[in-house]
């Protein structure tokens, strides 16, 4: 496997294990991305995304504590980068709710 010149960085903050773990192994079979951390509360995804500086944070919408829609403009300036939220909550109101707080997706 060749390493391409440049790779987008992603750290993945999911209270969720086994999804934090489904993604970085998917995310890890592709060439241009590295998985530069993981974090399983929205706290820790601030302070990962102020360490790693990540082009891409994937933020699960619902945490306990605060979620991800409460730190996306955190999570925005600590990392420089995007943030796509993720979530298996369907309702509009998230939806409109993450990209009124700044996120680039929401998936």
């Amino acid at each position: 496997m060749v390493t391409p010149a440049v790779s987008i960085r992603v750290l993945i903050v999911d209270d969720h294990a086994l999804v934090r773990t489904g993604l970085r192994l998917l995310l890890d079979r592709e060439d241009d991305i590295t998985v530069v951390g993981e974090a399983g509360d929205a706290d820790d995804g601030v302070r990962a995304a102020r360490l790693e500086k990540p082009d891409v944070v994937l933020l699960d919408v619902v945490m306990p504590g605060r979620t991800g829609i409460d730190v996306c403009q955190e999570a925005i300036a600590a990392s420089k980068g995007k943030v796509l939220m993720l979530s298996m909550q369907d309702d509009p109101s998230y939806v409109r709710e993450a990209f009124a707080a700044g996120a680039s997706g929401y998936m």
